[in-house]
């Protein structure tokens, strides 16, 4: 037999080239990253046979162990050490016969083959694990949003049964409310009603009673306001012939219809009219201003000269009587000062009405006919209220 020949013996090199693809079993933890992965540990023994024609026939389980298992792309790529070792051990065509090398070519043919469809099964293995991850996760999607539903829908009859709770009390609530207000309402009907009963009886005996009373006193007053009326009705045609006898005799002309006055502008507290400029009044406000002032210390002056007259008679033996000569003139001299002084008064308060007319646009206009009196009269007597034909006539006062 072929294997039982000394070269093939020699061959160990090719043994050595399995020892050193021994790395290949580190790959055993990675197929520990895939879930489930540790049948293919199992396939470590066939690394372990000497003749590489041992190994090739033994590598055939391998596929089983593809199959079975869903390992990652990652763990086939790092088999690829395996191709190598087989590549390295082409020596022993050199020692073997050509039965050996035609082996060494199947075998690698089929290494290939095995590589191609472990990688196949690996890549289907992956879609498959993808699409079962992606189910995973779309089925754990549906239940979250399922148990997402549950809770919502849990609450929204959760929140209803509450509303409807609450609506249910409110409209008990209401329900007594309106029980009471209704049954306040009749207690208070009826009380208003036996109350409006009794004040009927009332009005009516009161009535009854006014209504003679005022029928009495009506015949009674009617008889004494015939009598009075009869007698007024006399004394009243008598004084109305009179009185008519006594408007007859003393009737005087009436005045005329009062003008319009015409107002213009207000300015610096005056204002003029169509009649009197702005002008003019300023220069009537300052001669009143000057004449008030004027009269002002008059009257003053002569109050107190009629004061300190009354004090020296007081603190002398000055007579004020028939006999006292001296106490007489003393007395026209208090009089006569404490007239002056009134008269003064009086023109001040004139004067205060003429700076009113002046800044309310009334200055100048005839008290009586409301007629604009002449300037020159103004000018003469700045306070004057009447014409000069209206106080000849004795209509006014000036």
């Amino acid at each position: 037999m072929a294997t039982k020949k000394s070269p093939a013996k020699k061959s160990t090199p090719a043994k050595k080239a399995v020892k050193k693809a021994a790395p290949a079993k580190k790959a055993a933890p990675a197929k520990k990253v895939v879930k489930k992965s540790a049948p293919a540990k199992k396939a470590a023994p066939a690394k372990k046979a000497a003749p590489a024609k041992k190994v090739v026939k033994k590598a055939a389980p391998a596929k089983k162990v593809v199959k079975k298992a869903a390992p990652a792309k990652k763990v086939v790529k790092k088999a690829a050490p395996a191709k190598k070792v087989v590549k390295k051990a082409a020596p022993s065509k050199k020692v073997a016969p050509a039965k050996n090398a035609a082996a060494a070519k199947a075998a690698a043919e089929k290494a290939k083959a095995q590589k191609a469809a472990a990688a196949a099964a690996a890549k289907k293995a992956k879609e498959k694990e993808a699409a079962a991850k992606k189910a995973a996760a779309a089925k754990a999607a549906a239940e979250k949003a399922k148990a997402q539903k549950a809770a919502a829908v849990a609450k929204a009859k959760e929140l209803a049964a509450k509303k409807a709770a609450a609506a249910k009390v409110a409209a008990e609530k209401a329900k007594a409310a309106k029980a009471a207000a209704a049954e306040k309402a009749k207690t208070k009907k009826a009380a208003d009603a036996e109350k409006a009963r009794l004040k009927k009886i009332a009005d009516a005996e009161k009535a009854a009673a006014k209504k003679a009373a005022d029928e009495a006193k009506a015949a009674a007053k009617a008889a004494a306001d015939a009598e009075k009326a009869a007698a007024k009705k006399a004394a009243d045609e008598a004084k109305a012939a009179a009185a008519a006898a006594a408007a007859a005799a003393k009737r005087k002309p009436e005045p005329p219809k009062r003008p319009p006055i015409i107002k213009i502008e207000t300015k610096d507290g005056i204002t003029s009219t169509k009649e009197f400029k702005h002008e003019f009044l300023v220069e009537i406000r300052d001669s009143l201003n000057e004449e008030r002032a004027k009269l002002l210390g008059q009257a003053n002056r002569l109050e107190n000269e009629a004061n300190a007259l009354i004090a020296d008679a007081e603190m002398g033996d000055v007579q004020f009587d028939e006999d006292g000569g001296e106490g007489d003139t003393m007395v026209v001299e208090r009089d006569q000062d404490l007239t002056l002084s009134a008269a003064a008064r009086q023109t001040i308060e004139e004067i205060d009405a003429a700076l009113l007319r002046v800044k309310n646009g009334e200055y100048g206009y005839s008290s009586l006919s409301g007629l604009p009196i002449p300037k020159e009269r103004l000018r003469a007597i700045p306070w004057a209220t009447e014409l000069v034909t209206e106080r000849a006539g004795g209509l006014g006062r000036r």
